[in-house]
């Protein structure tokens, strides 16, 4: 059988790229590794009528009212390779499984990759996080460190002070200058210069010098990579951004691959719930407008 799309994740914004499709009784199918990027975290904050709670019930919950629909199909595992033909493509499963459709959605998301700091890891997504808006405010205006990856940690350093006390720790990955330095002093935001050796307990940062600054959360841009090759085996275009790639997409989330739409993640310089369905519903529109007039 010829799907008339075949979804490459199904986290939040593969669901709601299925929902539009669905709905106009389209046969879909989802393939899903099973790995939402919010999967540390235990709970998920700023969706409309879901904040506060965890980021698994979400996702189970959307699950079933997608299961509903009988023209779905939704399979556990991870696609490998995609390929173009005449008339769609053919998705290629780790098992070894081809499918085909005529249209192809990427919601595969993104992988972080976090600087190798003994103990980071470990926190990430429970005291350690990459935006303030989703888990800025259950810090409670407290103690708030900033770990530099790059000049572009200059942002979250300038950021946080609304949500707490801030102290921006570089870490040796750039040293501020004058202008940088007094942007720090306007915002409040106070300088430790000296490395990290780890991080330990909740989130606590010893230093290399011995001292222990503790925190009541850290903040770290991560450096992104797309979660699966195969964007770049179909040909879609890339945008090289200070914190790693991103499929480039117009305003109705199609690629520059005739017939490709990406959502989500990989496809958006931000890590929200919200914006991840937003993007989702528009990818599946346009992709059943395309079905019905191209």
């Amino acid at each position: 059988m010829t799907y008339d799309v075949i979804i490459i994740g199904g986290s939040y914004a593969g669901m709601s790229a299925a929902f539009p499709l669905l709905r106009a009784r389209r046969r879909v199918l989802i393939v899903d590794g099973g790995k939402r990027r919010n999967r540390f975290a235990s709970h998920s904050h700023g969706f409309l009528t879901q904040d506060g709670v965890a980021p698994d019930v979400i996702a189970a919950q959307a699950g079933v009212q997608l299961a509903a629909y009988p023209t779905l199909t939704w399979l556990e595992g991870n696609a490998m390779d995609a390929n173009r033909r005449d008339d769609g493509f053919t998705v290629t499963l780790e098992d070894g499984r081809d499918f085909s459709s005529r249209r192809l959605i990427l919601a595969h998301g993104i992988t972080d990759n976090l600087p190798e700091i003994s103990g980071l890891q470990e926190r990430w997504g429970q005291s350690v996080f990459h935006c303030p808006y989703c888990h800025g405010y259950e810090l409670n205006q407290g103690k708030i460190g900033v770990i530099g990856v790059a000049p572009m940690s200059m942002h979250q350093a300038l950021m946080l002070p609304d949500w707490g006390q801030v102290t921006f720790l570089p870490n040796g990955t750039f040293e501020p200058d004058a202008a940088a330095l007094a942007q720090l002093d306007a915002r409040g935001t106070a300088l430790e210069t000296t490395r990290i050796a780890e991080v330990t307990g909740k989130a606590d940062v010893r230093l290399v010098d011995g001292r222990l600054l503790s925190f009541d959360g850290l903040f770290v841009a991560s450096i992104v990579s797309p979660s699966s090759p195969i964007a770049e085996r179909l040909g879609c275009a890339f945008d090289d951004l200070p914190n790693g790639r991103q499929i480039v997409t117009d305003d109705m989330q199609h690629t520059g691959v005739r017939h490709v739409f990406a959502c989500g993640d990989a496809a958006r310089a931000a890590g929200s719930v919200p914006l991840a369905v937003g993007d989702g519903t528009m990818a599946g529109t346009a992709c059943h407008k395309s079905l019905m007039f191209d």
